[in-house]
C-alpha cells in the first residue's frame, strides 16, 4: 500500500508537475533584457522624434520656410526616425551668386509655404525649408547638386526617388505647379493663395485712359482707325508674341536663364525640346521680326 500511495502524491488534481530544466533558466533571463532593451529603445525612438517635430513647429511658428545648414539637414531631414514629409529648396540667394531664378523661385516657394502655414489643414505631416549653397555646400556636395533652385521631397520611411525631384525645367517654378506636385507625393493638398497684386489692374487703366486721350484729342480726325498699315501691324506683333512662346512663358513661369552656382555659367538655352527659357522667346522674337 505504500509503494503503491508514493506515485499519488507527486500529483497534484490529477496532473503532474513538470520542472523546467536547470539550463533555461539564463535564456529567459536574457530574453526579458533584451525585451526590456528593445522597449527602451522604442521608448528612446519615440521621444526623439517627439523631440524633433515639436522644434519643427516652433521654428514653423516664426516663419513658413526655415533655412538648414549642414547639421540641421541630417539632424531633421537625413536622420531617422521621421514621420513627416519635408520639402527642400536648394538656392543660391547671396548677391554674389547673381542667380536671379534663385529669387524668382524663392519668391513663388515662399508664396506655397505660407498658403500652407496659414490653411485651415496646417498640421506636423508637412514641413518647408531651404538649404542655402553658401550655408549647406557640403549638403549640395553630399546630393551630387551642381544646379540652383531645385525641389526636393524626403519622405518620412526611405529614401526620395526619382519623382520626388521637381521637374522645374519643364513644368517651371509657379506655386501652382509646385503643389499640384506636392499633392502627388504626399497626398497633401494645398490651396495657394497669392497676396493682391494690383500691377495688372493699373496698367490696364493706364493703357485705357491713354488710348481715351488719344482718341478725344484726334476726335475730329479718326481716320487712323481705319489704316490697314497700322492694324497690320499691331497683328504682327501679336503673331510674333506668340509663335516665340510668350503665351507659354506666361502660363508656365519658367526662369529667364539658368546660371549654374558651381562656375557661374549662364545658360540661355534650354537642353530639352519639351521646355524653354524666358531668354529663348525673346531671341526668337527678335529673329522673327
Amino acid at each position: 500500500m505504500g509503494a503503491r500511495g508514493a506515485p499519488s502524491r507527486r500529483r497534484q488534481g490529477g496532473r503532474r508537475l513538470r520542472y523546467l530544466p536547470t539550463g533555461s533558466f539564463p535564456f529567459l533571463l536574457l530574453l526579458l533584457l533584451l525585451c526590456i532593451q528593445l522597449g527602451g529603445g522604442q521608448k528612446k525612438k519615440e521621444n526623439l522624434l517627439a523631440e524633433k517635430v515639436e522644434q519643427l513647429m516652433e521654428w514653423s511658428s516664426r516663419r513658413s520656410i526655415f533655412r538648414m545648414n549642414g547639421d540641421k539637414f541630417r539632424k531633421f531631414i537625413k536622420a531617422p526616425p521621421r514621420n513627416y514629409s519635408m520639402i527642400v529648396m536648394f538656392t543660391a540667394l547671396q548677391p554674389q551668386r547673381q542667380c536671379s531664378v534663385c529669387r524668382q523661385a524663392n519668391e513663388e516657394y515662399q508664396i506655397l509655404a505660407n498658403s500652407w502655414r496659414y490653411s485651415s489643414a496646417f498640421c506636423n505631416k508637412l514641413f518647408f525649408s531651404m538649404v542655402d549653397y553658401d550655408e549647406g555646400t557640403d549638403v549640395f556636395q553630399q546630393l551630387n547638386m551642381n544646379s540652383a533652385p531645385t525641389f526636393m521631397h524626403f519622405p518620412p520611411k526611405g529614401r526620395p526617388k526619382r519623382a520626388d525631384t521637381f521637374d522645374l525645367q519643364r513644368i517651371g517654378f509657379a506655386a501652382e505647379q509646385l503643389a499640384k506636385w506636392i499633392a502627388d507625393r504626399t497626398d497633401v493638398h494645398i490651396r495657394v493663395f497669392r497676396p493682391p497684386n494690383y500691377s495688372g489692374t493699373i496698367a490696364l487703366a493706364l493703357l485705357v485712359s491713354l488710348v481715351g486721350g488719344l482718341l478725344y484729342l484726334r476726335r475730329n480726325n479718326l481716320e487712323f482707325i481705319y489704316n490697314k498699315t497700322g492694324w497690320a501691324m499691331v497683328s504682327l506683333c501679336i503673331v510674333f508674341a506668340m509663335t516665340s512662346g510668350q503665351m507659354w512663358n506666361h502660363i508656365r513661369g519658367p526662369p529667364y536663364a539658368h546660371k549654374n552656382p558651381h562656375n557661374g555659367q549662364v545658360s540661355y538655352i534650354h537642353g530639352s525640346s519639351q521646355a524653354q527659357f524666358v531668354a529663348e522667346s525673346h531671341i526668337i522674337l527678335v529673329l522673327t521680326s
